[in-house]
């Protein structure tokens, strides 16, 4: 894991290189989304059976291993995305109730399905979403801000969240906010990767993973096809963790 992106090759120092047993794309998914959602959960969660957790954007690139780690550890899991066939792939990995927030009022179900509110949030969206989320948090609760993709495109990068009242709700219920950047955990990275791939190879970790193939103009194929990938991950059309596929070069010069 390196800066930079987008590129066929890049050099990067041995003892930043984790070793794979072998060349498969369910890999990648676990390099960021895996460890970030691993890390996250582990150091700030404090997840416990019977726990009630909130994962945003469920079934993204890291809402897919939230979901998983989260009902590992016994938790009762809601989840939110866009669509049924999103909400049917996170049935099939655990997710105990998936709200489909195209049709489905967010702020309406958890007040009525979960009055004392969620114990955990796992949040990647921002916005209103994160408004939403911060509402539900139950008393002693912990929403974790790994991204917020909701502003991605904006050109300040954010959409404003109602902060105002934010001491006030905090206070009320003895919650607290953390944010998590993965760049500031590299001390337990690999082991987090190592826990991650012996749970896939062990048949206990879905590493869902999207080539495009649903996508207007097919699979995610080159470098010229990015542009495509990422204005189909805004779009929110992917399950799992988008991939592009770089065939093997002619020209390689390595």
């Amino acid at each position: 894991v390196k800066a930079g992106a987008f590129a066929e090759y890049t050099v990067v120092p041995a003892k930043q290189a984790v070793p794979l047993p072998s060349v498969k794309p369910e890999f990648l998914t676990l390099m960021v989304s895996g460890a970030t959602a691993y890390l996250s959960l582990k150091e700030l969660g404090d997840l416990s059976e019977g726990k009630k957790v909130l994962v945003t954007a469920a079934a993204g690139g890291t809402g897919q291993f939230a979901v998983q780690l989260a009902k590992k550890a016994k938790c009762h899991v809601i989840g939110t995305c866009s669509s049924d066939e999103k909400g049917g792939f996170l049935k099939s990995i655990g997710c105990d109730r998936t709200i489909n927030y195209k049709t489905e009022n967010v702020e309406s179900v958890l007040r009525k399905d979960y009055p004392e509110g969620v114990d955990v949030v796992y949040e990647s969206v921002g916005g209103k979403m994160f408004d939403l989320a911060l509402n539900a948090l139950s008393i002693k609760g912990c929403l974790i801000i790994i991204g917020f993709i909701a502003g991605y495109q904006n050109p300040t990068g954010l959409q404003p969240i109602k902060a105002e009242l934010l001491p006030a709700k905090l206070l009320k219920k003895s919650a607290s906010i953390r944010g998590f950047f993965l760049n500031h955990y590299l001390s337990d990275y690999k082991m987090a990767l190592q826990h991650l791939l012996k749970m896939y190879e062990r048949g206990d970790l879905v590493c869902e993973v999207d080539f495009g193939d649903m996508s207007p103009e097919g699979k995610f194929i080159g470098l010229e096809s990015v542009f495509r990938a990422v204005d189909y991950m805004y779009m929110g059309k992917n399950i799992g963790k988008i991939v592009v596929e770089l065939p093997h070069s002619v020209n390689s010069k390595l």
